[in-house]
């Protein structure tokens, strides 16, 4: 191994203590004031935690509308180090009703605390503090929870059909809230569904939540289902509800129906059946694990760009400049990124590429080969330029586009692209990921160097649909883009936990989406930690 790859790989603290596990957060707010007596606030929480004095945003749940005392059921998985002193914030914002956004939002409130301190008491209530740290009557609760090795996730959907009307003058406006009762009998919210504005016969979007989350990894404790017509005030009228257990559901997998109830006209009305039925629609449970102890190849790909800005590599001040100890970011994001997905590819050799210059013949190396090619190759080549990569998504898509049409799950591509500038074709680059969002395959760009990378943002269908130049939009959001610079005060590895934290999503859903199941399912899931 050389020198370059053992410094690359201590800077980034790959060879790191394990985390411990891993908690999930539940968050609820009391008392939260009105903006107005006329209309009541939209609550968001916003996670931060922080890194060298600096704080970053690691989710944020989900916009109540019309709550003063809001029970969101986002929940917030954050890895646990005892070892650590790992504080959060937790920020609640009053979200416009026309913008999702943090810009227009009011700011509510915040709470600091550490993990620790939460996952000692189990259950932290703490005010919320205004500007200039002054306490208000609101408050926030946090309950921790251990995930434990479950880590199996299930999709779910759910619709339902002629659901009581309550309202006068239109239909009513529908959503589904489902509870997991903990063994001293208190209800624990899973999920609340979106809501179907004027209709009695609602489908409600899919949604994924873990074993865990959902009924503690016992396929047979109770879940209480309640259906409610929502309303503007935050008042909302009940519909009905309903029981059932993940086993009765994976047992029926889709097609389940439930009569809703209401048990106050069960009593009342002699004639009463119930107040509508609700299916399950879909209930999968293969996993990005599943995938990989099925077989699945990750095929991991590296382009580096050797365009002339980045400078002479023999000058200190170059982005490619060799130090024999201090690894350029080239290097620290190839190694970030290349430690991880070597793990799941057996052979370990990896295509390398370059674009900008004239360079030797590809190269197939293994991760510490790609380092060294990557020095060898740099007094050899002349940094020239444009900045083009669509040529280098183009011939990985060639190569996921065979395996599509193999119809299994046995490899998934990923590409990782390193450079220094805005690209010099956008549309080409628009209209190679939305053809390659098709395809079992992932992009990983990571801006390395100070330029200006806003047009970069484009590309990641965080912040919108990504089109092709004509219009077509992708099929999925497969780009993950993200600037070195922001992570060089952050924790180690912190680079390749961010980019790499959409991929196991992506593989599941590029698999689910086709209908194509892991290899050798049986072998596995008859080991799998379920009761009987």
């Amino acid at each position: 191994m050389s020198d370059i790859y053992e410094s690359a790989a201590t800077t980034l603290g790959l060879v790191n203590s394990p985390c411990l596990t891993k908690v999930e957060l539940r968050v609820a707010c009391r008392g939260i004031s009105d903006r107005d007596a006329l209309s009541k606030p939209d609550p968001c929480v916003v996670l931060k935690m922080q890194s060298h004095g600096q704080w970053f945003e690691v989710d944020r749940t989900e916009v109540i509308r019309s709550s003063i005392s809001p029970v969101f059921s986002k929940v917030f998985t954050v890895d646990y180090y005892f070892e650590e002193v790992q504080r959060l914030r937790f920020e609640l914002h009053d979200i416009s009703s026309n913008h999702n956004g943090l810009k227009e939002a009011d700011f509510l409130g915040s709470m600091e605390c550490t993990l620790g301190q939460i996952v000692s008491q189990r259950k932290l209530s703490k005010a919320l503090l205004k500007q200039g740290n002054t306490s208000g009557k609101s408050s926030i609760t946090v309950t921790a929870e251990e995930l434990s090795g479950n880590h199996d996730y299930v999709e779910l959907a759910f619709s339902a059909k002629k659901l009581d009307d309550k309202d006068f003058f239109s239909k009513s406006d529908p959503f589904l809230e489902i509870f997991r009762v903990n063994d001293d009998g208190t209800g624990s919210l899973v999920h609340r569904t979106e809501t179907i504005m004027n209709n009695l016969n609602p489908v409600w979007k899919s949604f994924k939540v873990s074993l865990n989350t959902l009924c503690s990894g016992d396929q047979e404790r109770e879940l209480k289902c309640t259906v409610w017509d929502w309303d503007s005030n935050g008042k909302h009228d009940f519909i009905g509800e309903y029981q059932t257990t993940f086993k009765e559901m994976k047992a029926a997998m889709e097609g389940k129906q439930w009569e809703c109830i209401n048990p106050k006209y069960q009593v009342k009305k002699k004639n009463y059946r119930n107040s509508g039925v609700v299916m399950l629609t879909q209930c999968k449970m293969h996993s990005f694990l599943d995938y990989i102890m099925g077989g699945c190849q990750i095929q991991f790909t590296v382009a580096i760009d050797f365009t002339a800005s980045n400078g002479d590599p023999r000058n200190s001040c170059s982005l490619h400049y060799i130090h024999p100890y201090q690894p350029n970011e080239y290097l620290k994001a190839l190694v970030a990124v290349g430690e991880i997905c070597q793990d799941y590819d057996s052979d370990k050799m990896f295509p390398a590429f370059g674009f900008g210059a004239q360079i030797p013949p590809d190269f197939k190396v293994s991760i510490q080969g790609v380092v060294e090619a990557y020095q060898n190759c740099l007094p050899k080549i002349q940094l020239y330029g444009p900045t083009n990569i669509a040529p280098i998504i183009q011939k990985v898509a060639n190569s996921a586009s065979e395996e599509m049409h193999t119809k299994e799950a046995m490899e998934y591509f990923i590409l990782l692209i390193l450079t220094d500038g805005v690209i010099t074709d956008m549309a080409d680059t628009r209209e190679a990921i939305v053809h390659a969002s098709h395809l079992p395959m992932s992009v990983i760009i990571v801006g390395v160097g100070n330029a200006d990378f806003s047009d970069m943002q484009m590309l990641d269908g965080d912040d919108g649909i990504l089109r092709s130049p004509k219009g077509e939009p992708v099929l999925r959001d497969i780009v993950q883009f993200v600037p070195f610079r922001n992570f060089k005060h952050a924790s180690p590895a912190a680079l390749a936990k961010s980019v790499l934290a959409e991929v196991p999503n992506q593989v599941v859903d590029y698999y689910n989406n086709k209908g194509i199941k892991p290899k050798c399912l049986s072998d596995f899931e008859s080991s799998r930690a379920f009761s009987p």
